[in-house]
């Protein structure tokens, strides 16, 4: 069984199906998904119906990222509406309607279910900890602050007191290359901006890319010092 985590989508539903084809998940393997499904790419409702469609048939574990925060804070007032249409919920929302045109009425209830109920602040093994952002590395799990699980963004490595792995999106690497240290790594290498979408073997610690045009290519983590 390999345990398989995957990197920040934000729309880009054309990269995770080529991801998906080119790492071949079968129902014994775990693909832990870091959150930001939605937002800023052009199917984010296709995002969401995949992972809703897949989970009948393959280990899913779906974390919220802040993006999923926003688009559920959306519902709840004007205000909150606003921010999250600045900051890619207008492609989101764009995606639930029939000429780019939608209202939050459009949102089937199975997503905000999925989006309520389905998914996660954070997933833990014997030997790693997955969280969409960041760890107060002196925190239990159970006492982390929202400001980290879903909005810090990552400068250095995680010591945690738990001495496990840390596998975390949210800081978008530019270079298209999973930023890692021994004991932290980071998956979100920018697919909505023209990078790749990241698949990682938290294990084996080979990882599988794909991007928005369907092309693919593989590696494995380098550690920095």
């Amino acid at each position: 069984m390999r345990t398989l985590a995957i990197g920040d989508i934000h729309g880009v539903s054309g990269a995770l199906d080529a991801l998906m084809e080119f790492v071949g998940p079968n129902a014994d393997d775990a693909l832990v998904f870091l959150g930001d499904y939605v937002d800023r790419g052009p199917d984010s409702k296709g995002v969401i119906d995949r992972l809703i469609a897949w989970s009948q048939s393959l280990q899913l574990v779906c974390l919220r990222g802040n993006h999923e925060l926003m688009m559920m804070n959306a519902r709840h007032g004007r205000d909150d509406l606003r921010m999250w249409l600045a900051v890619g919920g207008s492609q989101a929302l764009a995606s639930y309607g029939r000429g780019g045109r939608a209202a939050l009425a459009d949102v089937p209830d199975e997503h905000w279910d999925f989006l309520d109920e389905r998914c996660g602040d954070y997933f833990e093994t014997d030997t790693h900890i997955f969280v969409h952002a960041n760890l107060d590395p002196g925190r239990a799990l159970a006492d982390q602050p929202e400001a980290m699980l879903f909005w810090e963004f990552l400068t250095k490595p995680i010591d945690h007191v738990s001495g496990k792995t840390i596998i975390v999106g949210h800081t978008s690497q530019k270079s298209g290359e999973p930023l890692a240290w021994k004991k932290t790594v980071c998956i979100d290498t920018y697919a909505y901006g023209g990078g790749w979408l990241t698949c990682l073997d938290v294990d084996t610690r080979r990882y599988w890319q794909a991007d928005a045009l369907g092309r693919t290519r593989t590696g494995e983590l380098r550690d920095r010092e």
